[in-house]
């Protein structure tokens, strides 16, 4: 790739403890090979402060989401809902997220992750930001949260797509890019094998560092550099070359976040 192109990442955990001794020489190598927009997901009120720190940082690059995690909707969820909502009114943000619903690892919470889904759409639409979706194990779940807030101004990415086709369709029908990353370069990932079906303005980006490495740093700490590896495999996959799958996802990031 050579030196006019921009690859966006549209989802990394820059303020992860996992970069804790390098963080600063791991964001230089990504700007180093072309990525130079990287867009941050919340996780709790407990990052907000890393994330502005790296926003301090480097102010060129770095665009901030604020949400709660639905991972991390617990009792105190409504305490949490309050900490997005006094901070979207202090100041600007790019996207709400990631908010969604997780019944990997808790099944117990589905009611209050919901109302906590649901509550963030609606400060995403008074605030006409995209919203950014986790989904695991819960596409049904997700799907009728989305079919009971549909509407002009719902609309956002889909992180870690890793659905069907029919999935994607349903996603794209609500308004949804499809964020791309390391699983598509993976042999069990399965979304290989669809993705050139759907046309290439519904794609983003990202890598979901410091988690989801692509191949061949599998299962190793990922970091924003290895998206060139995402490129390459839609490349292969679309056709094209690696210079027009950067530009036009770059371009569908710009259609979403505005900037």
């Amino acid at each position: 790739m050579n030196s006019t192109t921009i690859i966006t990442d549209t989802h990394t955990h820059l303020y992860s403890e996992e970069f804790a001794e390098d963080r600063n020489e791991m964001i230089q190598r990504a700007i180093n090979a072309g990525v130079s927009r990287f867009f941050i997901p919340a996780i709790d009120s407990a990052t907000t402060q890393a994330m502005y720190n790296l926003e301090q940082d480097f102010p060129e690059n770095i665009f901030l989401m604020i949400g709660l995690h639905p991972t991390h909707v617990k009792e105190n969820f409504e305490e949490e809902l309050n900490h997005v909502t006094k901070e979207l009114a202090r100041r600007k943000f790019y996207g709400i997220g990631e908010i969604g619903i997780d019944l990997y690892w808790d099944k117990t919470t589905l009611d209050i992750q919901k109302a906590a889904f649901k509550t963030q759409i609606q400060l995403a639409k008074h605030y006409k930001l995209p919203i950014v979706i986790h989904c695991r194990d819960a596409f049904d779940e997700v799907f009728e949260v989305l079919e009971s807030e549909k509407s002009t101004d719902l609309f956002g990415i889909f992180h870690c797509f890793s659905g069907t086709y029919e999935q994607a369709l349903q996603a794209i029908s609500y308004n949804m890019k499809l964020g791309i990353g390391g699983v598509v370069t993976f042999k069990n990932g399965k979304i290989d094998q669809f993705l050139k079906q759907i046309d290439l303005c519904h794609i983003v980006l990202e890598t979901d560092s410091p988690y989801l490495a692509p191949v061949p740093f599998r299962g190793k700490r990922n970091e924003s550099s290895y998206i060139v590896n995402v490129v390459a495999k839609l490349a292969e996959i679309y056709g094209l070359s690696e210079m027009e799958i950067s530009a036009a996802t770059t371009q569908n990031s710009k259609d979403v976040f505005g900037i």
